[in-house]
């Protein structure tokens, strides 16, 4: 039952990361209309827009993942010295908790990219 209950809290803290990642990415695609398109009228596929904004929404997602890891790690440490106990690694639970931060990365990141591709350049380029 608890570990039920702490997978749904989980659940939630990613679901609520995951929006906050897409906020932040979709007022980056709208500050940086201009800039999009501009490499739109160059000669940019709307493909490589939308791969480096997902890039930009992973590298995000990636870093808050590699805090969090940080984190929970110094705190475990801590409480088991605090508590006596003996501490225990396993990097198998670190990467496959790294890879979902990667994923949620990509998941809630793509709406953003695909605006950012699908952006018409002639109409980016008249944004203020």
């Amino acid at each position: 039952m608890l570990t039920v209950f702490l997978a749904a809290i989980a659940a939630i803290s990613l679901i609520v990361g995951g929006v906050g990642i897409m906020n932040i990415m979709l007022v980056s695609v709208t500050e940086r209309t201009r800039e999009i398109g501009i490499r739109l009228a160059i000669g940019a596929r709307s493909h490589e827009v939308r791969l480096q904004f997902l890039a930009e929404a992973v590298t995000l997602c990636c870093i808050g993942g590699a805090l969090g890891i940080a984190v929970a790690l110094g705190t475990s440490i801590a409480i088991a010295k605090a508590a006596s106990v003996p501490f225990a690694f396993d990097p198998a639970i670190n990467l496959v908790s790294f890879g979902f931060s990667a994923l949620i990365g990509i998941i809630f990141g793509y709406a953003p990219a695909q605006r950012a591709a699908a952006l018409d350049p002639i109409v980016a380029l008249r944004h203020e």
